[in-house]
Order: C-alpha cells, then sequence, then structure tokens
C-alpha cells in the first residue's frame, strides 16, 4: 500500500453502523480489497489520531443487477472493515 488513502475508501454510514458507533466505539470502513487488518489498523490510527483496539473485515459479495430487458450485471465484489476503538476514544467524523 502507498498511502493510507489507499487502504480505507470511504466510511460505511448506515442505521446499524451509526448505533454501533454510538453503543459499542465500533466503526466501519470500506477498505481496499487486498489490504490486512496491520495496513487497517495503522492507516485508521494516521488518518483519525485515535488508538486502535481490533479490526474485523468481511469481504462482501457484489449484488447482481438487471439493466433493461434482460442483461444481467455483476457489481464488483468490495471489502468493509470494522474497526473497534479504545476506551474513550471516538471519530468526530462519525458525529452528526
Amino acid at each position: 500500500m502507498k498511502s493510507v488513502y489507499d487502504v480505507i475508501k470511504r466510511p460505511v454510514i448506515s442505521e446499524k453502523s451509526t448505533a454501533g458507533a454510538e453503543a459499542f466505539g465500533t466503526y466501519a470502513f470500506e477498505v481496499a480489497v487486498q489490504a490486512n487488518k496491520e495496513e487497517i489498523r495503522d492507516a485508521v490510527q494516521r488518518v483519525f489520531s485515535v488508538k486502535v483496539k481490533a479490526v474485523r473485515t468481511m469481504t462482501m459479495q457484489g449484488k447482481h443487477k438487471r439493466f433493461g430487458r434482460g442483461a444481467l450485471v455483476k457489481r464488483a465484489n468490495w471489502k468493509k472493515a470494522i474497526v473497534t476503538l479504545e476506551k474513550g476514544q471516538k471519530i468526530e467524523f462519525f458525529e452528526a
């Protein structure tokens, strides 16, 4: 990986991820498919200046979409990382 911004693509903001951030201090990010947990941990710590406790990753399967009268296209698979922060840490970016 060249840059921390090559590792972290975007935050995943949904009802479930927002509730997790408020209750448990977990934040969801879309990350590069080839990124590993250590790279994700380092990138989050450097970008947001927080201490990361744990990182969980999962590969999300791309959805099948239909266009027109039958053209079936599969979207690309992507990787999601659930980052748990140490007690008392939070990322202000997710606050409304």
